[in-house]
């Protein structure tokens, strides 16, 4: 069949609306995370099972410095902490869940890294901690990432801390979980040695059973904690970071610092200066 040119433009006018009709239907780009924080509700990535940092509590609350802050970020940008809906986003989800738009930005314990910088922006850092080790309270062997020779160690799947094991001390036996909770029930049963991240991990799980682990106290990394946000995504990724340095100047992230750590003795270490890159 011959198409005329009125067929033509008739042809052309219906793509148009079902493009239109798809993009509505969430086909196309269904806006930003600033889009989501004008229409007053966000959806924030943190870890459901890092005490201190981002935990999900059995009354279905959430604690921890990571939930402060994605608190006190999101109410900058206009949106109520009851507005705001926390999506558990393990170590090896975590680019996945930004690149899909499941999350508008994610507050986990998210090392700054170059390699992940090619696939998602960061706003930050907001804190800056150091790889350790924690072992059982009796253990003497383990001093420090070079007495790791023949010992298990745990850490998660996808973590820096797994890889800088993996690469840096292959002497040890490197076992990864979902989760660092499943580490930590294996260093309990005896299954494994050590579990290994950043300090301040670590010291929320030692602070939960007391006389149990015991930190090592020899970091060996340095780690820059960033929220995680859509490649290329540059405001949003500016206005957190304007909300970074409000929540650092206003005595708000001291604060979220000392409430979670209360009683572990933990030093509330000075604010970190935002990249702006």
């Amino acid at each position: 069949m011959r198409i005329n040119r009125a067929m033509r433009v008739g042809i052309g006018a219906a793509a148009v609306a079902l493009a239109a009709t798809l993009t509505a239907c969430g086909g196309g780009d269904e806006g930003t995370a600033l889009d989501h924080a004008e229409e007053g509700k966000l959806t924030v990535g943190i870890k459901f099972d890092q005490p201190g940092l981002g935990l999900r509590n059995t009354d279905g609350t959430y604690s921890g410095l990571d939930v402060e802050v994605a608190k006190y970020v999101g109410d900058k940008l206009g949106v109520k902490p009851e507005d705001i809906t926390f999506k558990e986003s393990p170590s090896a989800q975590r680019e996945t869940l930004i690149e899909n738009g499941q999350v508008d930005f994610i507050v986990a314990t998210y090392s700054i890294t170059d390699s992940r910088k090619e696939k998602v922006d960061f706003a930050g850092p907001y804190y800056v901690a150091g790889q350790d080790l924690l072992v059982r309270a009796d253990n003497t062997d383990i001093t420090g990432p070079d007495s790791l020779a023949g010992k298990k160690v745990c850490s998660v799947s996808g973590s820096t801390p797994a890889q800088n094991i993996q690469k840096n001390y292959p002497q040890a036996q490197l076992q990864t979980y979902d989760t660092y909770s499943l580490c930590i029930e294996a260093l309990r049963s005896g299954a494994i040695d050590a579990v290994t991240t950043d300090n301040v991990i670590l010291a929320g799980y030692a602070a939960q059973s007391p006389g149990t682990f015991k930190l090592v106290n020899e970091t060996f990394t340095t780690e820059n904690y960033g929220i995680g946000v859509k490649k290329g995504d540059q405001e949003t990724r500016d206005q957190i970071n304007d909300a970074l340095e409000a929540m650092f100047a206003d005595g708000a992230w001291q604060a979220a610092l000392e409430k979670s750590f209360a009683g572990t003795g933990f030093a509330v270490p000075e604010p970190p200066a935002v990249d702006r890159y």
